[in-house]
């Protein structure tokens, strides 16, 4: 009789043992439930939505400082609407190259930004509008290229862009901020505007100021 008795309260005191275990368990779990509940499913963007980020990323990480022609006012280079985005313009005239900076160390740029020169020659910055002359007739994976790798117009057998192009930067954009800046360029106004090739170290000579 003492020992079923005995073993009673034993197997009372397992059961009571197992009772705050059992009650973390419960806990835990409707509050992993909670949390799954609580935190919303990431919504595929729409393609205007995906065109308007393209657009905010364009216009905030530097786009149009390099590939925006801008005329010279009082409060320095501003951009001109109609061309924007369309590159270095052909035609445009170079101002003399001050060779002895250059000799120097310093890299130079054109008023407007879309010209720099530096020890790889003379870069113009790129037509990125919508137009043929700039990247209308990309792909996708053409773009990516381009953005990860450096290769001019997403060609991978080609050359590398030449500096300043931050190209190492934007590599590390997601896909989707690399495609919705890609799709957002392809809904800019297009600019025909065909850019000069850049002109190599050893050809500066006609460019540089008289007595340099």
């Amino acid at each position: 009789m003492l020992d079923a008795h005995l073993n009673l309260a034993l197997n009372r005191n397992r059961y009571l043992n197992l009772v705050p275990v059992i009650f973390l368990f419960i806990l835990t779990t409707s509050c992993n439930d909670k949390n799954y509940e609580d935190v919303p499913e990431k919504k595929k963007m729409t393609i205007k939505d995906s065109i308007k980020r393209g657009e905010y990323l364009v216009k905030t990480i530097g786009c149009h400082d390099c590939h925006s022609p801008k005329r010279m006012t009082e409060r320095g280079p501003q951009e001109i609407p109609e061309l924007a985005l369309s590159g270095h313009q052909a035609g445009d005239s170079l101002p003399p190259i001050n060779s002895a900076a250059l000799q120097s160390g310093w890299m130079l740029m054109s008023g407007d930004l879309t010209t720099a020169v530096g020890p790889w020659g003379v870069s113009f910055a790129a037509n990125i509008t919508s137009d043929d002359t700039g990247i209308g007739n990309w792909t996708m994976e053409r773009w990516k290229t381009a953005m990860r790798e450096g290769k001019l117009k997403g060609d991978k057998g080609g050359r590398m862009m030449l500096p300043p192009m931050p190209w190492e930067n934007f590599g590390k954009l997601t896909d989707e901020d690399l495609e919705s800046m890609f799709k957002y360029l392809l809904s800019t106004k297009p600019v025909n505007n065909a850019v000069p090739a850049p002109i190599a170290p050893n050809k500066l000579d006609s460019l540089k100021q008289p007595g340099n």
